[in-house]
């Protein structure tokens, strides 16, 4: 029997598709979504090849395509009867020092990261909104950086700025009282975790952990609803904490 519903943005390579995997492992049917459905599609045999009770519906989508988002969104909602969570994960790592002449890439980054986290957050919201009317509890997941806690130098700076974006959209949530009228808001912060998008730096970064173990410990807190948790909790939480009080001085030396 199936624990629910979830949906995932960004599946196809990275966080996103080590989640699924894991959400399968956890008895949920799952809505993956991304622009290259090839890889959705081996994703989507490999899960039902290993747990073949589960249900697994495969939507190509651009995040940054709107009106793709709103029709997605709803076409799962209606194809799986109703949506149990929906997990806000798609995103770019592109970017360059302010003033480089890389506009084009920071641009993109905070489209991607920002702009079409909203309108995955709007589309998600009211599709929780009108199942609660209805007593069907949902949960809003935003999948935001541990570099959200404070401005970040060079090439990740925008990126840390729209992470700390789509962390305020969801606190804008909480601070809304959703959860008062069942819709629980998870803000995940993760740190240095292993994916495709960081893979070029990864020999050269501090704290960096496996995509499985990392994944983890966001799918932990994710089932725990937690509001807001940064992942894994070793080392992240006590940096987290010096990263958002600590001097600048201070915060150059650990990042």
């Amino acid at each position: 029997m199936s624990k629910g519903t979830i949906l995932i943005t960004g599946a196809s390579s990275g966080l996103g598709e080590e989640m699924a995997r894991q959400f399968a492992d956890l008895g949920y049917d799952l809505a993956i979504t991304a622009r290259r459905t090839d890889r959705l599609d081996a994703l989507a045999a490999e899960i039902t090849g290993k747990h073949a009770d589960r249900t697994v519906v495969t939507k190509a989508l651009d995040v940054n395509d709107d009106d793709a988002v709103f029709a997605v969104f709803k076409e799962v909602a209606a194809e799986m009867g109703g949506i149990d969570r929906v997990i806000i994960n798609a995103g770019l790592g592109k970017g360059a020092p302010l003033g480089t002449g890389r506009y084009d890439a920071n641009r993109a980054t905070a489209m991607t990261n920002f702009v079409a986290a909203l309108a995955q957050t709007e589309a998600a919201m009211e599709i929780f909104r009108a199942q609660a009317k209805e007593g069907r509890r949902g949960h809003l997941v935003m999948i935001s950086s541990a570099s959200a806690m404070r401005g970040m130098r060079k090439t990740i700076t925008t990126y840390a700025a729209t992470k700390a974006g789509v962390s305020a959209l969801a606190e804008g949530l909480i601070n809304e009282n959703v959860k008062a009228k069942g819709i629980d808001v998870s803000i995940i912060y993760p740190g240095y975790i292993m994916s495709e998008m960081n893979e070029k730096v990864a020999q050269q970064t501090k704290f960096m952990v496996d995509t499985q173990t990392g994944v983890k410990s966001m799918v932990d807190a994710i089932e725990k609803r937690k509001e807001k948790a940064l992942v894994p909790a070793w080392p992240w939480v006590p940096l987290g904490f010096a990263l958002k009080h600590l001097p600048m001085s201070v915060v150059r030396r650990l990042v």
